[in-house]
């Protein structure tokens, strides 16, 4: 996009005022580290505008006091920028999907999704982060028609960023914006475990 000018101009009918400001479903998929960081950081963005800002985290412990968590609830706080509500789906949710726990996770996770797609009808949001939200459509706990209708149909102005590694192909062709985060190297292939204000 050289000089931020786009490459092509679709024959829309929109105004250019009304294209650029359309409401986008963006994904932050891949190996690489990085996704819900940066959907983190567009959160930031979003609170700066005033946007009220819905944080639903699927996998992650409910019992992590990640640092991008408080520093929202802390800004969401502040009676400055936008409100922030944030959900965790579920009492220790783990990257491990241990046997016999998935029944519960399933549940969690489709309940979570029924309240996201209330929100996104009552429009009670205008910045939605799915963080982690892949996982569940990868096990099948979610249907994946369902999501792709339900964010293809959304009302109003609202912008949803979902993160996480194998997005659905049906997911990516239903995006605006989709980033694949690429791993070169990691401290992990090394044996290092994740450690403070890195991870988390």
């Amino acid at each position: 996009m050289p000089q931020g000018k786009p490459v092509s101009v679709p024959d829309d009918g929109l105004t250019t005022r009304q294209r650029r400001n359309r409401p986008l479903l963006i994904v932050h998929t891949g190996h690489g580290k990085g996704k819900s960081t940066a959907a983190f950081g567009m959160a930031l963005r979003a609170w700066n505008q005033g946007w009220p800002i819905a944080v639903y985290q699927f996998v992650k412990s409910a019992k992590w006091r990640i640092g991008e968590e408080r520093a929202l609830q802390v800004l969401g706080g502040s009676g400055e920028g936008g409100p922030v509500a944030w959900h965790k789906m579920g009492e220790g949710w783990s990257w491990i999907r241990r046997p016999g726990a998935e029944d519960d996770h399933a549940a969690n996770a489709r309940e979570g999704w029924e309240q996201i797609s209330r929100d996104l009808a009552a429009e009670t949001h205008r910045f939605y982060v799915l963080d982690e939200f892949t996982y569940p459509l990868k096990w099948g706990w979610i249907d994946l028609d369902d999501v792709v209708e339900t964010l293809t149909a959304r009302p109003g102005d609202q912008h949803v960023v979902i993160t996480g590694r194998d997005a659905p192909d049906r997911l990516i062709e239903a995006a605006d914006l989709v980033t694949e985060m690429g791993k070169v190297r990691h401290p992990m292939d090394t044996g290092q475990k994740g450690q403070r204000g890195i991870e988390w």
